[in-house]
């Protein structure tokens, strides 16, 4: 019998096509962060995650572990090295919610430039005056500059355009006629280009303790400028954008990541009301949450049937083809 522990909700419809599966054993442990997720550890051949951590220790204590599906494509909370050393493959669910998290972004976007927030607010309070204050800005004739121009920045790029906005793309990665034919405008110099964008949206991928947007580069953006995060916790200095926002150095942020997850909500940023803050939802929309869960169980099939996608797994080169598929 193969043992697959599924850690937190995930929808039907994935889960549907395990407990299919002739020869599985399914256990969920829904909640997340949760005792009963590293109860049933130990005991597992296969594991697909949402957000819940795997540290050395865990994966150590797996000892018929083989293969870990992460329900979305980033995978910072789990122990990728431990997984190396085992031979174990970490899948991923590849372009399922690129689109879901571009529009996430465009959506805090508006929000932050139309005042969404404080409008709702003033309406529910009965001040029908704050109308005449004319805060909300327009996206048309703005410069937005997208960091990182894989596939959910040059969506975000597309999105941008249609509103007639300029796009300004930075990623060392894509060459710069990719970024032409996009209808974006290659820029190497990142400090440079900070100071001419009225939008700064970040989806580059997290590389270790790196912080994309701290002091200094947030003081380099105009005071009317807002920050979008929808990519990793981490990519901005929370305290020094709450400082910035605090000193009128910048006009709003829209979050959907955070430092650390779930955050405490009683820092300062989490009152502040120039910030649009989203619960790490860009990428997990009704669809795309149904589409992650079925790929994500589908990997672990491919897995024991020995046939998984090796574009999928993430450490393929790590573990070599024998780590790619269990003999079917």
């Amino acid at each position: 019998m193969t043992r697959v522990v599924v850690s937190g909700l995930i929808h039907a419809d994935g889960v549907a096509i395990l407990k299919a599966q002739p020869g599985f054993s399914v256990e969920v442990a829904p909640n997340e962060p949760s005792d009963l997720f590293y109860e049933l550890l130990p005991d597992a051949d296969a594991l697909l995650l949402r957000t819940q951590p795997v540290t050395r220790g865990h994966i150590d204590g797996a000892p018929g572990l083989k293969i870990v599906s992460r329900h979305g494509v980033g995978y910072d909370a789990v122990d990728l090295d431990a997984l190396n050393a085992r031979g174990i493959a970490l899948a991923i669910v590849g372009d399922v919610n690129s689109r879901s998290v571009a529009e996430h972004t465009l959506m805090l976007m508006l929000a932050c430039a139309k005042r969404a927030l404080v409008s709702d607010r003033a309406v529910r309070a009965g001040n029908w005056a704050y109308r005449n204050r004319f805060e909300p800005v327009d996206l048309h004739g703005r410069t937005v500059l997208v960091w990182g121009f894989g596939r959910i920045g040059r969506l975000v790029g597309q999105f941008a355009r249609a509103f007639g906005m300029t796009v300004l793309a930075h990623d060392p990665f894509v060459p710069a006629e990719a970024m032409r034919e996009a209808g974006a405008e290659q820029v190497d110099d990142v400090d440079a280009a900070l100071a001419r964008a009225d939008f700064v949206t970040l989806h580059a991928p997290k590389v270790g303790s790196e912080v994309l947007l701290g002091r200094d580069r947030l003081a380099a953006m105009k005071p009317d400028a807002f920050v979008i995060n929808a990519s990793r916790g981490g990519q901005v200095d929370e305290a020094a954008l709450v400082d910035a926002l605090d000193a009128g150095a910048l006009a709003g942020a829209g979050l959907d990541v955070f430092d650390a997850e779930p955050p405490d909500v009683s820092k300062p940023l989490f009152a502040h009301e120039r910030v649009i803050l989203t619960p790490h939802s860009a990428g997990v929309s009704a669809e795309s949450a149904r589409r992650m869960s079925i790929v994500a169980s589908q990997n672990i099939v491919d897995y024991f049937q020995g046939r998984l996608d090796p574009a999928l797994v993430v450490n393929r080169e790590a573990i070599g083809p024998d780590g790619l598929a269990q003999s079917p």
